[in-house]
């Protein structure tokens, strides 16, 4: 089986049934907007689907695939998999676990502006890796923000395929493009829609909720040298610390375009 689910059908950007302004927060690393989300989400998934979820001796549920720092999507899935488990401890069955798809990504260029076949050239060149046994034969959530142009689950397949891994895979989405008609960079119309510069990125880091994640970081790693001190004249200690922290682990350091950013920040 091999099925997807999405709560928000994207026609139009002047007919949204989510706000965009919200979901942008929510890119940048607020998660109180990742857990409003995921609550709808769960909300709308589980109205459709509680039959099939309480089938399942065992369920696995996957963000969207990432190394070291996790996506924006990561959120969404970590509160959707809370208000799932509390919806199977309700109904006396066993818990989602958590598995994840690791992702060793190998380019800086804006992914948001792409279509399906500029989307999997660029993503083609990464390397990925999957628990097999721990997956294999098992009912499998993969739980990410946005389906633009399907070229994430294509990928994800792909993966799963190449590892022969079988089993009963759910694609769920907050919001879907289904209007082909729009060109895809209406992925980052949502992205920028309340992030236009430097003054909100500092708003959102300094809010109570947030959290780094990789949409963020790439964003910073690529300010120019004064966005960048005026940014770190802003940021508390422990912030640039794990700012810096979570950049090397995920290799940034041998980006070329991310290594002269990643040099002052260590040396603040």
């Amino acid at each position: 089986m091999n099925k997807s689910y999405s709560l928000h059908k994207i026609t139009s950007k002047s007919n949204l049934t989510f706000n965009p302004s919200n979901y942008s927060w929510f890119k940048f690393g607020d998660k109180d907007f990742a857990k409003k989300f995921a609550k709808e989400l769960f909300d709308g998934f589980i109205n459709n689907n509680s039959k099939i979820i309480l089938e399942q001796n065992e369920i696995i549920i996957l963000p969207s695939p990432y190394l070291s720092i996790p996506t924006a999507s990561n959120f969404l899935c970590f509160y959707f998999k809370e208000f799932l488990n509390n919806f199977l401890f309700e109904n006396n069955k066993n818990a989602a676990v958590e598995s994840k798809i690791f992702r060793n990504q190998t380019y800086v260029t804006d992914y948001g502006n792409l279509d399906f076949e500029e989307r999997i050239k660029l993503i083609s060149n990464d390397t990925y890796y999957i628990d097999r046994e721990f997956i294999n034969g098992k009912f499998c959530l993969f739980v990410d923000d946005i389906k633009i142009t399907g070229s994430h689950e294509h990928t994800v397949n792909k993966i799963l395929d190449q590892y022969e891994v079988r089993g009963d895979f759910y694609f769920i989405y907050f919001a879907e493009l289904v209007n082909k008609d729009i060109h895809p960079n209406i992925e980052n119309y949502f992205n920028y829609f309340s992030v236009k510069g430097i003054e909100e990125i500092i708003d959102v880091i300094n809010r109570k909720n947030f959290q780094f994640n990789t949409r963020i970081i790439k964003y910073i790693l690529n300010l120019s040298d004064d966005n960048l001190t005026l940014l770190l004249n802003n940021l508390n200690s422990i912030k640039r610390e794990e700012l810096f922290i979570l950049s090397i682990s995920n290799n940034y350091h041998k980006i070329n375009e991310y290594s002269k950013s990643l040099k002052t920040i260590k040396s603040y």
